[in-house]
């Protein structure tokens, strides 16, 4: 199915409407295998995508650290990301305002932008939390390397990177399921919000979630372009949620997980195939099986992957 779309998606759209696009997508379990963290069956529509110029931005609660390499091997290194859920924002040269980012703060000539709170702050509540409150888990920065690498499928030198958080904190929760709400509310009492992925819980800054990040970049494209773009969202888990329901169109792909992924929009999809399979079944639902359904894309000018 792959093949076919990629040499399809888009084909009856005008250069114009293609250029005033935005795919904002979750990594794994959605563009990357849950287990396997393969993408080849997207593979094809990634690389149309990129032939029509549209920008495909990684939403993910990976640190930078690992983007750094993951970026590269999926082609998206001209494009911004979002890390650990939304605390990070990386913005390529492509993506920077002369009066309001510093150039190369992040290497490379990215700007890093954070939207959070800083993880020493996070860590410390945490501790503070577990003792008052009696609760059971345990945080990211609290295992070993070789416990991350048996919870995430990672090789060790990849489960370290997964250790360098910088505004949000991944747990282990080991308590039961009505500790979690006393514990969401007394992590809002400092500003903290608690959202739930496929492998973790995540602890990071109110206002620092994937949909205010993505909220941002869309405005961001906004700012810099002229042109408010269509935008589309694809993700798998309940802390994509907030992403799906930022975007225009939306796509939840079909997960691994039990836990059920109810985003409150109208244009939503919902994919039979998981994983990277079923992200080029997303892509392929909205945008390149009826130009018809893009009659709504505003006009403007391209932002170079």
């Amino acid at each position: 199915m792959s093949e076919d779309v990629s040499t399809t998606l888009l084909a009856d759209i005008s250069d114009a409407e293609r250029r005033s696009r935005l795919v904002l997508t979750d990594l794994d379990g959605s563009l990357l295998d849950h287990h396997s963290y393969d993408f080849s069956p997207a593979a094809p529509s990634l690389a149309r995508l990129k032939e029509l110029r549209v920008p495909v931005i990684p939403v993910t609660s990976k640190t930078r650290a690992e983007l750094l390499l993951l970026r590269e091997a999926l082609g998206l290194t001209a494009t911004p990301f979002v890390a650990e859920n939304g605390a990070i924002i990386g913005l390529p040269p492509s993506w920077c305002h002369a009066r309001l980012d510093r150039p190369g703060n992040g290497g490379d000539g990215v700007v890093i932008k954070h939207m959070g709170v800083d993880i020493a702050f996070i860590r410390a509540r945490l501790r503070i939390w577990r003792k008052r409150l009696g609760i059971k888990f345990t945080s990211m920065g609290e295992l070993s390397i070789q416990d991350v690498a048996k919870l995430t499928g990672l090789d060790e030198k990849d489960a370290q990177k997964a250790q360098q958080r910088e505004g949000s904190e991944p747990l282990v929760w080991q308590d039961d399921a009505a500790s979690i709400d006393t514990f969401r509310l007394a992590l809002e009492g400092d500003g903290l919000e608690l959202t739930q992925g496929g492998r973790f819980w995540h602890v990071m800054g109110r206002s620092a979630d994937k949909g205010c990040a993505v909220t941002w970049l869309i405005k961001r494209f906004a700012t810099l372009r002229g042109c408010t773009p269509l935008s589309l969202g694809l993700g798998d888990g309940p802390n994509d949620i907030t992403m799906l329901e930022a975007v225009d169109q939306a796509v939840v792909i079909k997960g691994m997980h039990k836990t059920p992924v109810t985003p409150h929009t109208s244009a939503l999809y919902r994919t039979k195939a998981a994983g990277p399979s079923g992200w080029a079944e997303g892509i392929a639902y909205w945008w390149g099986q009826d130009s018809r359904q893009l009659s709504a894309a505003k006009q403007g000018a391209a932002i170079t992957q």
